[in-house]
């Protein structure tokens, strides 16, 4: 079958990969323009044309596809017979997905008409949500609105991050697709139950502060969700910090004493710190080990910072940077 494919990040390969070696012919690749990149911030292609490209496969980066006629010509040129769409990040008009005889098919990473939105995986771990899957469709004028051509659940891993669970739907998603291309003619279109529908709008860099008011179960969702992209921060004496990786530890009553610190190591134990754990803001700094960073939270919880990235710096330990700065008890985060 001959494809034009419609593709930009890491998440797309998969599909385009299982595509090639299922047979199919990939007439043409669309993919989002080059980006700044790094610490230099010079222009770095997308996954998927890094991918083409090493496979001598035609690529395509229209800045705007909706109003770029060139591209358009082009890609009607391809003759496909079917349009494959997977995290390509641009809306694609009607004259281009509906001109092949098969239209165009779209594999979208929830359970369709849950999640309809640009970043579906990270609402589904941002929400705590047990289950997710992949949803194969056939693209219409709205966002995520077609009718559904097939589907299939997974369970979502204790503490899976969505990073990772975004790869293991792309790999979901690549079966899916060269299984349901292989029937195509025969395939059922269900209708979406629109009163059944969510949003997944982009996530926003802003959405990864913590508000330390939060309780430690949602800052604790927020790492496993944004940590990756677009990055969870807080600020530390005015700096920003970005949490990588740590956990909640529930109610700081149900803990032991806290310990104390200072930048010479003695610690200790008494009913001033455990009085402190039971009455801190949220924000402070209750407890400084090795373990990392126990930090006051919303309802009385508590979340262990473990790893962070100081601006500027690589990763470390939380405890080797709460050494480096001379963090204390009296130190609030977020201020």
């Amino acid at each position: 079958m001959k494809i034009v494919f419609f593709g930009s990040p890491p998440a797309a390969l998969p599909s385009l990969g299982a595509l090639l070696r299922a047979g199919h012919s990939v007439m043409l690749v669309v993919t989002q323009p080059a980006k700044p990149a790094g610490r230099g911030r010079r222009l770095a292609p997308s996954a998927v044309k890094a991918f083409a490209c090493e496979r001598d496969l035609p690529v395509i980066e229209p800045a705007r596809i909706r109003t770029d006629e060139a591209a358009r010509d082009r890609i009607v040129a391809a003759g496909a017979d079917v349009n494959v769409v997977v995290a390509y990040g641009q809306i694609i008009p009607r004259s281009i997905h509906y001109f092949p005889r098969r239209h165009s098919l779209n594999v979208h990473f929830s359970l369709l008409p849950k999640y309809r939105g640009a970043a579906p995986v990270q609402w589904t771990v941002l929400n705590g949500d047990p289950e997710s899957g992949v949803t194969i469709m056939e693209l219409d004028d709205r966002m995520d609105e077609g009718d559904i051509l097939a589907q299939e659940r997974v369970a979502v891993e204790p503490r899976e991050t969505a990073a990772a669970l975004e790869e293991r739907l792309a790999m979901l998603g690549a079966r899916l697709l060269v299984e349901s291309l292989e029937r195509i003619d025969g395939l059922p279109h269900v209708k979406q139950d629109d009163a059944r529908a969510t949003l997944a709008p982009k996530i926003r860099k802003e959405d990864g502060k913590i508000a330390w008011t939060e309780t430690a179960a949602a800052i604790d969702r927020q790492v496993l969700a944004l940590a990756d992209r677009p990055g969870v921060f807080t600020l530390v004496r005015g700096r920003r910090v970005n949490i990588l990786r740590g956990r909640a530890l529930g109610p700081i009553e149900r803990y032991w004493p806290v310990m104390l610190h200072n930048p010479f190591g003695d610690r200790g134990r008494g009913t001033d710190s455990l009085l402190r754990a039971k009455t801190a803001e949220p924000g402070a700094i209750v407890w400084i080990d090795k373990p990392g960073l126990e930090v006051a939270c919303g309802g009385g919880s508590a979340y262990l910072i473990e790893e962070l990235r100081p601006e500027g710096r690589g990763p470390m330990s939380a405890h080797a940077f709460s050494l480096g700065t001379t963090l204390a008890l009296s130190d609030r985060l977020g201020e």
